[in-house]
This record gives structure tokens, C-alpha cells and sequence, in this order.
């Protein structure tokens, strides 16, 4: 498989190309609307045509890419089925992987950080989107989030995937790329070493962070598959235009 982690940096998102080297098809998983052309020219780089933008959740932090690379490229739109989003070719579901070429992703329901989240197993490798991050996780306090289901997300479903799966996020935000779920469940400070549902629950009641900045935009853009809205105060602007540089993980 072809594989290449790519940051876009205004929300420190993880992109991720997955690649056939048989049929030359590709995804992207959580692609981000102002890094299309970076994403775009490093498929044409790799001799790939894009298949599927695959979403993990409605993000609240960036407005998604699939809707206009699926006008640019044809390619068609994955993102969970949980979500009901009318703008989706493909909703995934466990035990209902997305097949492209020879790559075949499997979906974990994990919600917590928003209820319809999903994980994607792809042989030793899992993308957890916000669910699991690197030493941390998503928050739980805002898109019908809940730190029960997100502890039972992780500890039964992510956590018991083999020790040496590889982690790679949605998110990190200082400069680290991957993880394992050994190291996870060893040093995690708000889900590892054996935490409890209690010491969980209190973590997060205690997190007190601010109002996310983008997200009465970000949320129905994405219910749209991305959609940019208009008149964007010019603090946030950044979230739409186009990326000045092409920063890769």
C-alpha cells in the first residue's frame, strides 16, 4: 500500500493517502478544504486517481474537503452512515468495510467525542480520528459528546486491538505523528495505565476549555460535506483559503 501523513496546519489536522499500487486508486481520509491543492498534487505525484475522501466524524475544528474534491475529481464521498448525511455515496458501518483496490478499511463505531464517530482499522494500522489522540483524546462537551461512551470506545474497542497497531490521529498538536496502542494503554494520561471509568469521568469534567472557535461554522459546513459559508468574520477566514505552503507530516 502507498501511504503518506500530511498536516494541514491552521487546525492541525492529519491527512491520510491511502493508496493501490495495483489499481492506482486512492483515499484520503479527513481531508481539509484549504489543503485540496497540496492534497491534489501529491496524488498526481504518487500517479494516483482519488476514489473516496473517507470523514471520521462532523468536525467541529475544519470544514472537509470531499464535497469539492468530488467536484474536481469524481471521486465519491465515505463518512459514517450514523451521521444520515444526504451528501455520502458510502456510509460506513461495522462489519461493512470500504473496499478500494486492495485496500480494505474496516470502521469502529467509537463515539464519545461525538456520537456518530468512527475509527478505521486498515491491517496493523488504525486512524482514530479524535477519539484516541497521542497521550490524550477528543473532548466530550459539545456534539452530543460523552466521556462513558468514549471511555468504553477506547478501552473496548481501540484498546483491544493488538498492542503493536499502529496509531495514527486526527490530530496532534506538537509535532508528533504516530503512536501504538501499546504505548497508548501503558501512558495515556487520561485513559492508560488502567484508569477507571470515575478517574475518567473526573478528567474531563475538569478540562475546562474554551468555546471551539470554528465551530458554529465548521459543524453545518460538514453536514454538507464542506461547505465554506459566507461571510466568514476575517480572524476565521484562514479556515477557507487556500493553504499558502504545503507542510507534510
Amino acid at each position: 500500500m502507498i501511504f503518506r501523513q500530511l498536516l494541514e496546519p491552521v487546525s492541525s489536522t492529519y491527512t491520510y493517502v491511502l493508496g493501490c499500487p495495483d489499481t492506482g486508486e486512492a483515499i484520503l481520509i479527513d481531508p481539509v478544504v484549504n489543503s485540496i491543492d497540496r492534497d491534489l498534487q501529491v496524488l498526481q505525484g504518487l500517479g494516483l486517481r482519488l476514489a473516496y475522501t473517507l470523514d471520521t466524524h462532523i468536525h467541529a475544528d475544519h470544514i472537509t474537503a470531499a464535497l469539492e474534491l468530488k467536484k474536481r475529481t469524481a471521486s465519491r464521498i465515505a463518512a459514517p452512515a450514523f451521521d444520515r448525511l444526504a451528501c455520502t455515496d458510502f456510509g460506513m458501518e461495522e462489519g461493512r468495510p470500504l473496499q478500494v483496490g486492495s485496500i480494505c478499511i474496516e470502521g469502529l463505531h467509537t463515539p464519545g467525542h461525538t456520537d456518530g464517530h468512527f475509527a478505521y482499522v486498515l491491517g496493523g494500522r488504525v486512524f482514530t480520528g479524535d477519539a484516541l489522540l497521542i497521550d490524550g483524546c477528543g473532548r466530550t462537551d459539545f456534539q452530543n459528546g460523552d466521556s462513558d461512551a468514549l471511555y468504553r470506545s477506547v478501552t473496548q474497542k481501540l484498546f483491544a486491538l493488538a498492542d503493536e497497531t499502529l496509531v495514527y490521529p486526527a490530530h496532534d498538536y506538537t509535532g508528533r505523528h504516530v503512536s501504538s496502542i501499546a504505548q497508548e494503554k501503558t501512558r495515556n494520561p487520561r485513559l492508560g495505565a488502567g484508569k477507571s471509568l470515575a478517574q475518567f469521568q473526573q478528567i474531563m469534567a475538569t478540562l475546562n476549555l474554551p468555546y471551539p472557535k470554528f465551530i458554529d461554522y465548521a459543524v453545518p459546513g460538514n453536514r454538507g460535506c464542506g461547505v465554506c459559508p459566507s461571510g466568514l468574520p476575517e480572524e476565521l477566514q484562514k479556515y477557507c483559503a487556500p493553504m499558502a505552503e504545503s507542510p507534510q507530516g
